[in-house]
């Protein structure tokens, strides 16, 4: 979704509450600690979100999850990425690997690098998904200094 130049990705509801706070003149940072983990015990699963501010010249991750599976304790970390590299990005994701209940992301957003193809790109995380779990996947790619875009969607079910 995006607000004025403003792109907001995330894995849930919480687009719209950051849209919102946005829209309201509140922070990112504002808006999701209005905010946790998704309540889907025993795995709470984290909220992933991102904001793209090509004005900024930055972009923000977060990841709101639960203290070692408790579901009383929100931890919520943020991370700021001002004049971003050409073909440099970061990555968080929701689980560290499989386990009962799945263990949270843990530590700094994983530096990747970005293909200046779209297309390749998109190929390479949509081959990179675990092929019993992915459903579809979203990519844009942004030119922080003329906030000018392009978006890619795959779906498994096309």
């Amino acid at each position: 979704r995006v607000c004025g130049d403003v792109t907001i990705v995330t894995n849930g509801d919480q687009t719209d509450t950051i849209y919102d706070a946005l829209e309201a003149g509140k922070t990112f940072e504002e808006a999701l600690r209005s905010r946790t983990f998704e309540p889907d015990a025993p795995n709470f699963t984290p909220r992933i979100s991102g904001v793209v501010e090509p004005k900024a010249d930055r972009y923000r991750l977060s990841i709101l999850k639960s203290a070692d599976g408790d579901p009383a304790s929100t931890r919520r970390y943020f991370f700021d990425y001002d004049a971003p590299r050409p073909g440099e990005g970061h990555f968080i994701h929701t689980y560290m690997h499989d386990g009962n209940p799945l263990p949270s992301f843990e530590g700094e957003p994983k530096l990747v690098e970005i293909p200046d193809d779209i297309d390749a790109f998109t190929e390479l995380l949509w081959s990179s998904l675990n092929e019993d779990n992915k459903v579809s996947l979203f990519t844009r790619y942004i030119d922080i200094a003329t906030g000018k875009y392009e978006t890619r969607i795959v779906n498994k079910n096309k």
